[in-house]
């Protein structure tokens, strides 16, 4: 015997379709596939109704598209968009042409900044070399001068040179001083003329005038050249003006 059909919820295990018994409802269609049905006629329904929203609304968007014409003030704002990008390119343009202009200028004057510190130090080399070997020139000068001078009683004569070169006397005065003192002294720094009382070797008369120049006047042939340099140079103007005098009446 069979068993009926308890239905899809009631829960019992064993849901075998009674034999000779059906499970169709309205119109013959089974209630398993009827929602899916109708789930498919809505989106078709739907999908209709867009399709011919769409086909009613193709011949308006084509005619408004067609006779559609932009209003002055949307030209206007176009057109000033369009010279604000114009002058927007032209000042960057004009910015990096001054950029370059600028770095190029820096890079000038960096150059020659460098080229002046490199000639500046170049001279400044030069000149330290030329007051190196001034100083060492002059180092040996007054080394030989402090020689003779030490030396002076035993080379009158050039310390005689020496002196009258300081005034600026030549070897054709000094010539003239040579002479001079030779008639005068023999350049003997003891000479004395017992006659008449001169002394030393410019004959000083009498010998204390020498003093003005040194204390030591009397064995210093050093201080008896620069008395009788100034004596001459006061006087005579040079060695040879009173080696003239001299030569004219023996005495000067």
């Amino acid at each position: 015997m069979s068993t009926a059909y308890k239905g899809r919820h009631t829960g019992g295990a064993d849901r075998t379709q009674a034999v000779g018994k059906t499970r169709t409802t309205v119109n013959g269609v089974s209630r398993t596939i009827r929602r899916p049905l109708v789930s498919a006629a809505a989106i078709l329904a739907v999908a209709a109704v867009s399709a011919a929203g769409s086909s009613e609304s193709m011949p308006y968007a084509a005619a408004s598209g067609a006779s559609f014409t932009a209003s002055p003030m949307a030209v206007a704002q176009a057109t000033e968009l369009s010279h604000n990008r114009e002058d927007t390119n032209v000042a960057l343009a004009a910015a990096r042409r001054s950029g370059v202009q600028r770095s190029s200028a820096l890079t000038h004057a960096q150059n020659a900044a460098a080229d002046a510190l490199v000639q500046a130090t170049s001279q400044a080399a030069v000149v330290l070399e030329q007051a190196r070997v001034a100083e060492v020139a002059r180092v040996a000068r007054d080394r030989v001068r402090n020689g003779l001078i030490a030396h002076a009683q035993s080379d009158p004569k050039a310390v005689g040179r020496l002196l009258a070169a300081d005034r600026g006397w030549g070897d054709g005065e000094f010539s003239c001083l040579e002479n001079l003192w030779n008639k005068e002294s023999g350049w003997r720094w003891n000479a004395n003329n017992g006659s008449s009382g001169a002394y030393g070797i410019p004959q000083s008369l009498p010998g204390s005038k020498m003093a003005s120049v040194g204390s030591d006047w009397a064995t210093n042939p050093v201080t008896q050249i620069k008395w009788g340099l100034q004596y001459i140079a006061g006087r005579y103007g040079t060695p040879c003006g009173a080696w003239a005098q001299s030569q004219a009446t023996n005495w000067y």
